[in-house]
This record gives structure tokens, sequence and C-alpha cells, in this order.
């Protein structure tokens, strides 16, 4: 398939991933998004439901505010469910459920669709109505995907919180958005324990004056505050009449607003980002289905919460509209065992798993054995998401978990994309390290401080030159925060935020977020760079750098690291790894201090805290802490 030989470690597809992909051609497809952009996306919409076509695939006329398919008429809820039920896919299932103790339930497309209507109903009688926001605060229950699925029937706007924010962080969530209606669970299971989600919320009700109706899940069964007037049990409201009365989805416009989901900035408070129907619909539908090649018979799992723009878009909407069954677990990757999630794999039969390589390189600390006593026969790809996978995860989760037979889908986006931007596809050579190429169509560039396109393999900061269907419409109440953030810096050009450098074969290699580029003597070292070197050592299970102000240099390195189970922390091992480093980057990326941690300080969805490690050097105070795991 590939002529030119390629540079680098390369891992080529075999036959049978070309001849079974999707899309078995990368170039083709590439070359056909790009001569008729719009007409690629347009052909893509065709293949989902309307209740009335566009007037306009895309609408740059008010830049950056672009929109997608306007004056199209659908509603993401019902390409998810309706479509489905009128095929034979009515009695396949839709979801299947496993909690942290090990009781599990399943939904077929039916069963899902009817779940849904009832809770739509129950919106309704409460007053819910188009563009009314309804907060959602749960664990990884069934209700949550049904919520999300409720909320859109009606055209509410739906904000899912994390279910292990905190008081503050549920607070300024539900102020922000003036929430009407908060559905939150009674509790939430995890690593053997109960969180009082109930009592956070309650705690975050006293300040939130917008919300007149909380919605309450019975997950864990303990008692809970339930104030009258307020709370509402909401299994007793599902068993009313009016929750069985027949139920008119809504029709919507294609741009409006679907969903907003906050993520953290540089600086300041959270940002809403906003998506909408039409575009975020076509974004997430297609890169699912050419991406993970998505077949009927597959069960697809994705281990992100709802509470990240990962689950929304390739846990619960991508899969959902592509008609796939899709695999959800309540509890964490390691309890109460470190072979919980390929045990997991091997009962429900898992054929695509899509995971996060800090989750990754947790697990490779306990060593192959516990993934060896179980069968993992049947994956048949893999996937990456999050951060930059560093070359050793990649190989192990290739050659450990996919036994060197599934393709490492390594998949670069962000909560403003909706939808991946930089991927291969199963039928694509992969590097290590590298999620290859934009998705077909999306021209991205890497320029200078100045604008200008940079060498190949030289660093600078990654931009997007074209708009997408699933992009960031918005900023909740806040459209001036849009432009400044993400479209001042390089005027026409969406600022990603990441430093990035293009290889001699076209490959991205994502370097780190701008603000976790490290500057000394002159040269930029990505933390990501520096950490995947410490990892690849085989002492080290984790790590993390930071750039530490230096009188002569500018800055220096300053690292932490986890030790694998059994390594003991010597001062020898210290220089081995300040060798170790200098050897993989070069001699100018040697951390000037290392120490070694039990833990590092990391978000709920996995990311390093890199300024709360840079605030204890410093001695001074580390900001909000809100979105701390512990």
């Amino acid at each position: 398939m590939q002529e030119k030989k390629m540079t680098g470690e390369v891992y080529y597809p075999s036959q049978e991933a070309i001849d079974n992909a999707h899309i078995k051609n990368w170039d083709e497809l590439n070359q056909l998004a790009t001569e008729n952009y719009e007409g690629f996306w347009e052909e893509r919409a065709n293949e989902l439901h309307w209740y009335k076509k566009w007037d306009r695939v895309l609408n740059d006329d008010d830049k950056p505010f672009f929109k997608w398919f306007e004056g199209g008429k659908t509603n993401i809820a019902y390409n998810c469910l309706d479509t489905h039920v009128k095929t034979y896919r009515k009695n396949k299932l839709a979801l299947v459920w496993e909690g942290e103790s090990g009781e599990n339930r399943v939904f077929s497309y039916f069963a899902l669709r009817r779940e849904v209507r009832r809770f739509s109903n129950v919106l309704k009688s409460l007053g819910v109505k188009k563009g009314d926001r309804v907060t959602i605060y749960m664990g990884r229950v069934p209700e949550i995907v049904v919520a999300m699925l409720s909320c859109a029937s009606v055209g509410a706007i739906h904000s899912v919180v994390y279910g292990g924010f905190s008081v503050e962080a549920l607070n300024e969530r539900l102020d922000d958005s003036h929430s009407k209606v908060l559905i939150v669970a009674d509790g939430a299971y995890q690593r053997g324990k109960v969180i009082p989600l109930k009592e956070i919320a309650d705690e975050a009700l006293k300040r939130a004056a917008s919300v007149e109706h909380v919605l309450v899940v019975k997950r864990t069964g303990q008692p809970v505050n339930m104030e009258i007037g307020r709370d509402m049990w909401l299994h007793e409201l599902l068993n009313l009449p009016i929750a069985n009365q027949p139920f008119e989805m809504e029709e919507l416009d294609a741009e409006d607003p679907l969903f907003i989901l906050y993520t953290s900035g540089t600086t300041g408070k959270p940002k809403a980002i906003l998506h909408t129907h039409g575009g975020y619909m076509v974004g997430t539908y297609t890169t699912m289905k050419y991406v993970f090649d998505i077949k009927d018979e597959d069960r697809f799992w994705c281990t992100a919460d709802p509470g990240w723009v990962t689950g929304h878009s390739y846990l619960v909407y991508g899969p959902l509209l592509n008609g796939a069954t899709i695999f959800m677990y309540e509890g964490a990757p390691n309890f109460p065992y470190p072979n919980r999630w390929w045990s997991l794999i091997e009962r429900w039969g898992i054929n695509i798993f899509y995971t996060a390589p800090t989750a990754l390189r947790g697990l490779m600390r306990f060593g192959d054995a516990w993934v060896n006593r179980h069968d993992l026969s049947s994956l048949r790809l893999l996937g990456s998401v999050g951060e930059p996978i560093n070359p050793e995860a990649w190989k192990w989760f290739h050659k450990v978990i996919g036994k060197e037979k599934c393709p490492i889908m390594d998949t670069w986006w962000q909560t403003e994309t909706g939808m991946f931007m930089i991927t291969p596809m199963p039928s694509v050579p992969l590097k290590p390290g590298s999620g290859t190429r934009p998705f077909p169509g999306i021209i991205m560039d890497i320029l200078d401080e100045e604008g200008n396109s940079v060498k190949p393999n030289e660093e600078g900061f990654l931009v997007i030159k074209n708009p997408w269907p699933a992009m960031v419409r918005t900023i909740f109440n806040d459209p001036n925060r849009l432009v400044e953030q993400y479209w001042t810096k390089y005027p026409g050009y969406y600022m990603t935020g990441d430093s990035a450098r293009r290889d001699d074969d076209g490959y991205i290699w994502i370097i780190g977020r701008v603000d976790d580029v490290i500057k000394v003597s002159g040269y930029r070292l990505g933390t990501a760079e520096i950490e995947s070197a410490l990892v690849s050592h085989p002492a080290v299970a984790e790590a993390a750098a930071i750039g530490m102000p230096h009188e002569v240099k500018g800055n220096s390195i300053y690292a932490y690291v986890m030790l694998k189970q059994g390594v003991e922390k010597t001062e020898k091992l210290i220089d081995d790894l300040r060798q170790h480093v200098s050897h993989e980057v070069g001699p100018i990326a040697k951390p000037e201090k290392i120490e070694f941690m039990d833990s590092l300080p990391k978000t709920r969805s996995g990311k390093i805290m890199r300024r709360v490690l840079k605030a204890k050097e410093l001695g001074v105070d580390p900001g909000n802490l809100s979105t701390l795991e512990e």
C-alpha cells in the first residue's frame, strides 16, 4: 500500500486490516475531502436522518462563529435511537453495563428508547423546554446516558459534571449555566467506597438560585436528605402515568445547542464549551465510523467518564449514531485487582477498546501476568486518547494487550473540537507516539511565533486552518472569550494551544501544551518528551516534568518519578535516570533535580497537573484544585 519507505519505527497494517476497513485508501479519501470539503461533509450528513435538509452546508459569514447545515432540522437523539428501532437493530444491544460489585444491566435499542421517552416525559412535566439547561451529576451508570439523550430529545442543553467534582466546582457550573434542573445520584461506588453525591449537591445547591427541581437517581440506597418541593426520586416519577404518555421528539435546528461542557483553561474560571445538534452529530458519527471502523457485530468500550468530552463523543453519541453496542463499567481499572479491565474484555467479548495512556502506564506497573490470565482474542482495535502516548506505553499496549494484531488508533482532539482531528485509521501505517495525520479534509499546520510554517521536524504551534462540523460554536455566556482564546494569536486560524512537530512523512507528533513546553538555554523541550524518556527506563512507571526558573539557562528541568513496584529509591538510580534522559533526548534535557513520588497530582480525567508540582516547588498557592483527583 505504501510506495515510499517511511522513516522511523513503522508498524504496517496487515492485508486483512486493510481489506476489512471502511476506508481502504486514506490518500484517496483525503484528496476527495480536500478537493470538495463541503461536499464531503454533506455526503456524510446525508447518511443521517433530517426532518428537513439544510439550505447551506457551511456559513462562514461571521467568522469565527461558523454555522454548519444551516436551516436543517434534526435531533441527535432521534438518530441515536429511533433510526435504529425502525430497522433490524431494534432488538440489538445498545448498552451493556457492569457495576463495580459485578451486577449488570443490558438495554436493547428498543428498551433504551423506551427509557429515554419516559425520562423525557418526566422532564417535560417539570416544565423543561428547548434551551433550558439541565445539569447531570452522577457516576458511570446507565441513567447518565438516558439523562443525556432525554435532554437532547426535549431540546434542553445538558451540562454533565464529572461525579467526582467538589462542592465548589459543581456550584460554579450550576451557577454559570443557570441550570433549571439538577439530575443527581444518591451516591456513586468507587473502589469499594461510596461517594456521597447528593450530599455534595445539597451543599452546592445552597448557592444555586436557578435550580428549581432536583431529580435523584437511587444507586447506592444510603439515606439522603430530600427537600420537600424540590427533590424527587426519579424512579417514583417514572412510575407515574405521565411518564408513559406518547412522546414526540423535538424537531431542532442544526445550530440549536446540544450541550455545554466545562473545560479548564490556563487561567481563570472553566470555559463552558457549547456544541450543537447538527454539526456535532455529523462529526462524531463520521469519525467514529471511519477511525474505529464500526461494524454491526462490534462491542465498543470507551473507558472515559461521560463527564468528559471523550465520554460524550465516543462513549455515548458517536457509537449510538453508528448503531454500535456500547459497554460501560462503573469502577476503577485496578480495583479490586489490576486485572479488572482485562477480565471485563474477556467476559463481554469487547472488540474495540479505547482508553488513556495514563491508565495504561498505571497498569503496566503491575507487569504482564495480570493481563495474560485472560483471553483477549476478541479485541481487533485499540485506541488512545487524552494526552500523547509515549512509545513505551504504545508498544506495551500493542504487544501485551493487542497481541501484535490490533492497530492502535492514537487520537488527538479537544473538548473544543468535539471530534477526532489527528488520527489514523486501521488501514494506515502507524508510528508509536504519533497520531499520524489530520482527519481527511482537515488542514492543519505548525507555525513559529511569527506565523510562518516551520520546517519538518521543527517544533511550533499547532493550528487548524479550516472549520469542521463538530467545532465549538461559542463559549456559553462569553462569546468574546472564544475569539480571544482561540482565534486571536493567528487571525483566521484556530489556535489549539498545543505544540507539535511534523516529520518527513507528514506525521504529526504532539509535544504537549504550549504552557507545558520548557525553554532551556533557548531550546524548546516538551514535558511529554522528557516524561517519555523517563518512562522508557525499566524502573519507571510514571513521570512528570516541569520547568523551574534558572538564572543562567532561563529554565531548568525538575522531574517527579513514580517507580515500578519493588524498585528501590537510591541516589544511584537518580544518576542513572539523569543519564538516561540525556541519552534519550540530549544533554540539554537532563533534569536538574529528580524526586521520587508515591503518586502524582492528576485531574480526574488522568492528566498530570504540573502547575501543582510547580507551585509546591516555588512555595506559592497552587490555585483552584477542584479538578484534582485526590
